[in-house]
């Protein structure tokens, strides 16, 4: 059962969003039938020039939507992002509130203009959850907001003679393998890994540790790569390590 908290952030989130768009294509925004009651006594926007510039809603449109990922997730993470809030998080509770966010925003549940709109804060949801449910694209996102961009970096690579080993030392187990149940021990070691990683950039982001935080995204992102190839493995494939 959907709890009435998590439909009303739901809820918010998309009447805030429609209301964003109308003030952006200058017409009304429409309400719902389904909107909570507590939300039908919030400012709206006016069509009129005059009323429109009377508003405080014109100084602050920026804040109408959420300006990043975490503030779409409330009950997730309700403290926001690092170094306020934590790296890890609890990826069943994100799911949950994604689904329920989805729920009402679904644009199959609108019409018209506010389909569109609907099209709108879905596609935004989607990437939303995307990236924070990924440790790599969440610690990736995290330092772009920092203006630090290691997702399309190619110069970001590990001069860890003993670490790029490990990777090679992988990839011909992952080739080698005749059948799936054979890398069972890899996947668990390579497991292992990955939430180390994810424990050090918990620390790195709270201290707000960036050149620690870039170098161990980098790492996570060997270790993602093998996870990935271990998951789509097939017998005789070859492995492309993408790093």
């Amino acid at each position: 059962m959907i709890q009435p908290r998590a439909v009303t952030s739901g809820w918010r989130f998309f009447v805030v969003f429609s209301n964003y768009m109308a003030l952006q294509n200058s017409c009304k925004p429409v309400f719902h039938s389904s909107t909570p009651r507590s939300l039908l006594n919030k400012p709206t926007i006016r069509s009129s020039a005059r009323s429109y510039k009377a508003t405080p809603i014109r100084q602050h449109k920026e804040s109408l939507i959420p300006q990043t990922h975490y503030e779409l997730f409330p009950n997730t993470v309700p403290t926001g992002p690092p170094p306020e809030g934590p790296f890890v998080i609890d990826v069943r509770q994100l799911r949950k509130e994604f689904l329920q966010l989805q729920a009402q925003a679904h644009p199959d549940r609108h019409h018209g203009e506010n389909k569109a709109r609907a099209e709108g804060a879905s596609a935004r949801i989607n990437e939303a959850y995307k990236t924070l449910q990924n440790p790599l694209l969440r610690a990736q996102y995290l330092l772009s907001m920092r203006g630090v961009d290691v997702a399309e970096d190619e110069t970001a690579k590990v001069e860890d003679p003993e670490l790029l080993m490990e990777v090679l030392e992988a990839r011909e187990e992952i080739e080698a393998a005749e059948e799936e149940a054979q890398l069972q021990p890899l996947k668990a070691r390579n497991e292992a890994k990955i939430k180390d990683s994810e424990h050090k950039l918990e620390a790195a982001f709270k201290a707000d540790d960036i050149h620690t935080a870039k170098e161990e995204a980098v790492k996570l992102r060997y270790w993602i790569n093998i996870k990935e190839s271990i998951d789509a493995w097939e017998k005789g494939k070859p492995v492309v390590l993408v790093h």
